[in-house]
């Protein structure tokens, strides 16, 4: 499936996002067309992390959080890995962000830890959605309805919602992306 014309902003930190949850989505969405902008907290390398612990590749951001909206974009993805979700569930540029592509219905997906952003962003009430296991309570507590499956797509409110739950799930989290990337991007 080509998506050209597609743009898709992921969101990052600086440090300890769980490396494939940030490359391997990046890498099928462009594989498939779609102009994906990589933000950070700070214009600087983002050094991922793997299993939490040990150092994975570096990565260079196109942009930072400050400088983008949800204009001009289809979709957005916000990558997992404890350090890394801990500190975008409190930044108050990446609740901005995300909940600006809510706001104009647009795709927000979020995998493993990534759903704390969710949270933070009062995202996650009323919705269906997963995330590593850890996180269930958090997720019920804010007013979702947690599932054990690889993905879940909740369309039932004003704009889809793509969660999962781990690393291993990456194919069919990336697919789902795709999937609402190819519906027009647009659920509003």
């Amino acid at each position: 499936m080509s998506l050209d014309g597609r743009s898709v902003l992921v969101l990052t930190t600086n440090y300890g996002t769980e490396q494939d949850e940030l490359t391997r989505p990046v890498s099928v969405l462009r594989e498939n067309g779609v102009r994906v902008v990589i933000a950070a907290q700070e214009d600087e390398d983002v050094q991922t992390l793997v299993s939490d612990r040990d150092p994975g590749e570096v990565v260079r951001p196109d942009t930072t959080f400050a400088r983008e909206t949800a204009d001009g974009y289809d979709a957005v993805v916000v990558p997992g890995g404890t350090l890394n979700a801990d500190q975008l569930r409190t930044d108050a540029e990446a609740r901005r962000l995300v909940s600006a592509f809510a706001d104009a219905g647009k795709p927000v997906a979020a995998i493993c830890h990534g759903p704390w952003l969710l949270v933070d962003s009062g995202l996650a009430k009323g919705r269906e959605l997963t995330s590593y296991p850890s996180l269930r309570p958090d997720l019920e507590n804010a007013g979702g309805t947690w599932t054990d499956h690889a993905v879940v797509v909740d369309t039932s409110g004003p704009h889809p919602l793509i969660t999962s739950r781990r690393p291993d799930d990456l194919d069919a989290f990336s697919a789902a992306i795709l999937d609402s990337l190819g519906d027009g991007g647009n659920h509003a």
